[in-house]
């Protein structure tokens, strides 16, 4: 396996990993809620430190794994990977379920209506 395709997954999952940052501050601005300053720098402090190396070095754990079947296969099990990491981290980190949001233009459950309702949060 050449050592180009593990650092093309790792930059995938860092570009995933910001892409959730990015879902999930958007949700909070979007319903006002877990927005202030803490949580903006809670946000950021995660996405440095956590978020972005983390996927980085997921997508490369699973393209080293599944890979080695295929480029197809490794593709398909890195991308459906970060999907579900995306999408778990907007529901963990982007609607905070209880928190009163102050722009109104979100329910309780601070889901913006922008978020497609077939998937999760």
């Amino acid at each position: 396996m050449r050592l180009w395709t593990v650092a093309v997954a790792a930059l995938g999952g860092a570009l995933a990993g910001f892409l959730a940052y990015l879902l999930a501050s958007n949700a909070r601005a979007y319903c006002d809620a877990g927005w202030e300053a803490g949580g903006r720098f809670e946000l950021l402090l995660e996405m440095v430190l956590m978020l972005v190396p983390g996927c980085a070095v997921l997508a490369a754990l699973v393209w080293l794994l599944a890979g080695r079947v295929s480029p197809a296969v490794g593709v398909a099990a890195v991308v459906l990977v970060l999907a579900v990491v995306v999408v778990w981290y907007f529901a963990a980190q982007g609607t905070l379920a209880g928190y009163r949001g102050e722009s109104g233009l979100c329910g309780p459950d601070n889901v913006p209506p922008w978020w497609p309702g077939w998937l999760p949060s």
